[in-house]
């Protein structure tokens, strides 16, 4: 993975005393006085923080850091004091994003371990263990880097953070702040997974790496994988799927893995995600400057496959099962044309307009598919559309469901995770607009709503059941971000998708 594996600890004790190599302290911006453990180590150092706050060289902004060398009873070698920015915006969000300028600033330094209050615990009001989870995440997703390609890293890009530890105001505390920990690591690391499978070039993460990497993940985590080739998803009838996978040289999987497969009376949620491993576009081919970064077409299939592996680190108590249909979209011999029809596995004749929109067919019969679970709710990743991103651009991704509960469900997990959605419509109107004249659907409705009649192509391949489809297109690979989601593959998806299920939990 693109991360030193990180140790995470907990001591009780005062932080002041704590022998570190470096401590980190807080302030919100706009206060003159530090309080709690940061007014502490300030008593501690001769008043030196508030020396600082007084003559204007800290004035606790988002992010904002200074690094203080202590005098008097303060056991570590270094003092760092990071700003909140503004209590009245202060999230949990906030906490992830401190946590991670926190931990790039202390490898900028050169230090291999550190010890830190829990940020959001004290005077920010949040639940303790939320409030580490929050941490961790931010710790370990800012510290996150793709490195394995490059043959000569400079030493500063060698070095990394390897331990950290939080401090405990009492004994009491420290099992609940060893869940947050364990929460906190495990939907991380499955995040950075995602951001792995999607940074790997496409000769690598081929249809076939993501079946394997989908056995060796059951096999090391206790779940249930199977995985159909080309012949068995004949069989099943999935021709909009196989015939985006015929102009590729890559063979075509389709990845199914289980958690709790064999659980009586859980409910069962099917997690479905895109796995176009490279997008040529077909022989609606696209232009250079759109196809350079189509390696990341799979970051759907690539945050359920994740998802998955946090669901059994974390042993929710329900029956999810995740479901990747894997293939390339290439302009080979026996690629779709333009005016192709084709048979979906619930027999709907599909007239393929734009090669490019070829997502939707994969999902098609992945949708079909996943009926047979009897699911309480379907939730679909996919890097569907262009047209969300001129839409919502990197701010959230599109959310398109006929279900109110459902909405609400996820809108809610993605507050709370980070991972923002929103909703657009599915009025019957724009179905006028994928309307074939030779066959049951056509897969494109024109420039006009595109995300949105992306969605309602989907919707003709649903069962009976709740489903939801999340367009990330503009979320899965960002140009900006923040100190924790680098420019480049986010991950997203899979704490947003963490956090729903165990949202599921408290129905």
């Amino acid at each position: 993975m693109g991360y030193k594996e990180l140790r995470f600890a907990v001591k009780v004790g005062e932080i002041q005393q704590e022998p570190a190599e470096l401590i980190v302290v807080n302030l919100f911006e706009g206060l003159s006085r530090p309080g709690g453990a940061t007014a502490a180590v300030d008593r501690a150092m001769a008043g030196r923080i508030s020396s600082v706050l007084a003559a204007g060289d800290f004035t606790g902004k988002l992010n904002e850091t200074l690094v203080l060398y202590p005098v008097g009873d303060v056991a570590a070698q270094r003092v760092l004091l990071v700003g909140l920015g503004k209590q009245d915006k202060f999230s949990l969000d906030i906490v992830r994003q401190v946590a991670a300028g926190v931990a790039k600033r202390v490898r900028e330094l050169g230090v291999e371990s550190y010890a830190t209050i829990v940020h959001g615990a004290g005077s920010g009001g949040f639940d303790l263990q939320d409030a580490v989870q929050a941490l961790v995440e931010g710790t370990m997703l800012g510290l996150y880097r793709f490195t394995q390609y490059k043959t000569d890293l400079e030493p500063r890009e060698k070095h990394d953070v390897g331990k950290v530890t939080l401090m405990a105001l009492e004994q009491e505390q420290t099992a609940i702040i060893e869940r947050g920990i364990t929460f906190g690591q495990a939907i991380a690391s499955s995040a950075c997974l995602a951001r792995d499978l999607v940074n790997e070039p496409a000769n690598v993460a081929t249809p076939a790496m993501l079946a394997d990497l989908a056995r060796s993940m059951a096999g090391e985590h206790g779940l249930d994988c199977d995985v159909l080739d080309r012949q068995q998803m004949e069989a099943l009838g999935m021709g909009a799927l196989l015939s985006v996978a015929q102009g590729g040289y890559q063979p075509p999987y389709f990845i199914i893995v289980e958690h709790n497969k064999a659980g009586q009376g859980l409910p069962t949620l099917v997690l479905v995600g895109k796995g176009i491993t490279f997008d040529s576009g077909g022989l609606d081919l696209k232009p250079a400057d759109s196809m350079e970064r189509m390696k990341d077409d799979m970051a759907g299939g690539a945050a359920v496959l994740a998802t998955m592996r946090a669901v059994a680190l974390l042993d929710l108590p329900l029956h999810v099962v995740g479901l990747v249909p894997a293939t390339e979209n290439m302009p080979g011999r026996e690629a779709n044309r333009p005016l192709d029809i084709v048979k979906a596995m619930n027999g709907k004749t599909i007239e393929i307009v734009n090669t490019d929109a070829e997502g939707r067919l994969i999902l098609a019969d992945t949708l079909t598919y996943a009926a047979r679970f009897q699911p309480a709710a379907v939730v679909d990743l996919a890097t569907l559309t262009g047209a969300v991103v001129i839409a919502l651009g990197e701010g959230a991704a599109g959310l398109m469901t006929p279900d109110d509960d459902l909405a609400r469900r996820l809108a809610a997990a993605g507050d709370v995770s980070g991972e923002r959605v929103w909703r657009l419509p599915l009025f019957e109107e724009y179905d006028e607009q994928i309307k074939s004249d030779v066959a049951d659907v056509k897969n494109v409705g024109g420039r006009p709503a595109g995300s949105i009649t992306g969605a309602m192509f989907l919707k003709k391949f649903i069962g009976d059941y709740p489903w939801a489809h999340l367009d990330i297109a503009g979320m899965a690979w960002i140009d900006n971000g923040n100190a924790y989601v680098h420019k480049g593959p986010t991950g997203f998806g899979v704490r947003l998708l963490v956090q729903f299920l165990r949202g599921w939990l408290e129905r």
